[in-house]
């Protein structure tokens, strides 16, 4: 059984949280895992899909944790977080999250736990899939993914060193930064690449039939854009403020092989083309 926690609680039975108790079940001496879904019917497809101890009952889920991972959209975690605290969300757990975002969970979720002398360290697990929920599961989801580690309001330093011995027992590359960094990091090489992706989904697809005489490269650049528009849209909103300057230096990027295509300059295209193939190389090693 794991040592820094013994009695993990999962909040959320989407995508990552049912792939987390998948993962945490699949560890050396695993430890007690309890997910929590607020709809019956989530509860009893985990069920189905072999995921134990799965739960409605809010107040059954956070009894005796000793790690609670926020595994909600953003937007819903301080709502998640005051029904846990009223539910009896013990005093001694450290609670993270798995959001995408950093700086609205330390401005709005830590605040609710510091009241109760509960630590918040935020995860961001830089790991998903275009498909949502349940049915799109896998233990393997975690493996060899970075996982981006913010500390702004200053947990102690054996919390911090057991949450992110946690995350490598699942087979993540840890790193720590401030929340602010995290999110200009990640509207750069996460949310960018969403928006983009769209983008060439609403331009190259605007006859949908034509997908078909598509090849790899129109399935590549647009598959992320089949992610939940829901979602998707909470994330670039509550990150607007990082992801602003780097879609309009994309917007301008463009607007350069535009010139050069109106103007014929096949060189300037062609160094355009160069500089992008420079740095998406390293990417690939191996290739």
């Amino acid at each position: 059984m794991n040592s820094d926690f013994p009695n993990i609680t999962i909040l959320g039975g989407g995508l990552l949280g049912g792939s987390l108790a998948l993962a945490l079940g699949n560890t050396e001496n695993p430890p007690n895992i309890r997910l929590w879904a607020r709809k019956p019917e989530t509860v009893e497809e985990a069920k189905m899909l072999g995921i134990s101890n799965v739960t409605d009952d809010l107040a059954e889920a956070v009894q005796d944790a000793d790690l609670v991972v926020l595994a909600v959209p953003v937007g819903a975690m301080a709502g998640l977080v005051r029904s846990a605290l009223a539910a009896g969300l013990p005093e001694k757990c450290l609670v993270t999250d798995v959001g995408s975002v950093k700086r609205t969970p330390h401005k709005k979720v830590a605040p609710l736990l510091a009241e109760r002398g509960i630590h918040f360290i935020g995860s961001h697990p830089m790991a998903g899939s275009e498909r949502n929920g349940l049915s799109a599961v896998t233990a393997n989801l975690f493996y060899d993914a970075a996982c981006l580690l913010t500390n702004d309001d200053r947990a102690p330093a054996t919390p911090a060193a057991a949450l992110e011995r946690f995350w490598k027992s699942i087979g993540c590359r840890t790193s720590w930064m401030s929340a602010a960094i995290h999110d200009e990091l990640v509207a750069r090489i996460s949310h960018l690449p969403h928006l983009i992706a769209a983008s060439a989904a609403r331009v190259c697809l605007k006859d949908p039939s034509e997908g078909r005489f598509g090849g790899g490269g129109l399935r590549d650049t647009t598959r992320v854009a089949a992610g939940n528009p829901t979602m998707w849209a909470e994330i670039v909103i509550e990150n607007r403020e990082a992801l602003i300057v780097p879609l309009q230096e994309s917007i301008a990027d463009l607007r350069e092989i535009l010139a050069s295509l109106e103007g014929g300059h096949q060189e300037q295209a062609r160094q355009w083309l160069a500089t992008a193939k420079q740095r998406r190389d390293p990417m690939n090693p191996s290739r």
